[in-house]
């Protein structure tokens, strides 16, 4: 199964629009393993575990695995993953952005040391930097276009004024995506919640591409807002809460508060569709 077939089919089966996001910071670990670097990979499998029947995705982060040196915890989530929970797909989350041959390592970092199922990545030095991953046929590539931080507008919400129409460099990048670039039927894009207008535009020029949609629980995007911009029949969106889920206890409860949690947003998300 490609990576798109392997999220409807999560998205039916788990009847969720949530991916987890699972971003360790060891200094919000509970209580009988906090600081503890050496405890990541427990800490996000007992996540996984607890919500994996809740879920259409997780999406590690990789620079939180790689700044405590705790790559092979990130190998051995990966791997526990796929034989407890693979049905979910696995979005990796480390917006590469390069060319010719650094852009293939990644790729097959991402692809074969990790074996995800997608990667984000980051557009802005043109197709050459996405096509090595589309070698890989039946994996997914996130382009961001709308992020979610205030600063995005430093470039995303610019004009082109050498492309007729003059559109927005996030619009510019969708057009992209639904046409010239997915050759393969591979890619999707990443729109912040905190923008629903703007996805909203994303959708009518992207209408068939998953979206990938960050910024619903910590950082304060509106769940209900999201769906309604975002969600058509033709093409999916995923919608990701990483802290409210992560965190939602610092006590030995840890795991069955993310699972209530993520039961309470997945309950949201699904109300929203009919909304």
């Amino acid at each position: 199964m490609t990576f798109i077939d392997t999220l409807r089919a999560a998205t039916t089966q788990n009847q969720s629009m949530l991916c987890v996001g699972l971003d360790p910071e060891p200094s919000r670990f509970p209580a009988h393993m906090k600081g503890d670097a050496s405890k990541i990979y427990d800490f996000c499998a007992a996540i996984v575990d607890a919500t994996a029947d809740l879920v259409c995705s997780f999406k590690p982060q990789i620079a939180y695995f790689a700044a405590y040196r705790a790559e092979d915890q990130l190998e051995r989530l990966m791997e526990h993953m796929r034989r407890t929970a693979p049905q979910v797909p696995v979005i990796l989350d480390a917006k590469r952005g390069d060319i010719g041959s650094t852009a293939q390592q990644y790729a097959k970092e991402a692809f074969e040391r990790y074996g995800a199922d997608a990667v984000t990545l980051s557009p802005f030095m043109g197709f050459d930097s996405i096509e090595p991953y589309l070698a890989y046929h039946g994996k997914g590539a996130f382009l961001l276009c709308r992020t979610s931080n205030p600063g995005g507008d430093d470039l995303q919400n610019q004009r082109l004024a050498s492309i007729e129409g003059q559109p927005l460099v996030y619009e510019h990048i969708a057009k992209l995506a639904q046409g010239p670039w997915n050759l393969n039927g591979q890619l999707g894009l990443v729109v912040g919640a905190t923008y629903p207008q703007e996805i909203e535009r994303v959708r009518s020029i992207a209408p068939t591409l998953p979206l990938l949609i960050p910024g619903v629980g910590a950082q304060g995007g509106d769940a209900v807002a999201t769906v309604r911009a975002g969600l058509r029949s033709d093409g999916p969106i995923i919608v990701n809460s990483s802290r409210a889920v992560l965190y939602a206890s610092s006590g030995d409860d840890f795991g069955a508060a993310a699972r209530a949690e993520a039961l309470r947003t997945r309950a949201v998300l699904e109300a929203a569709r009919s909304a």
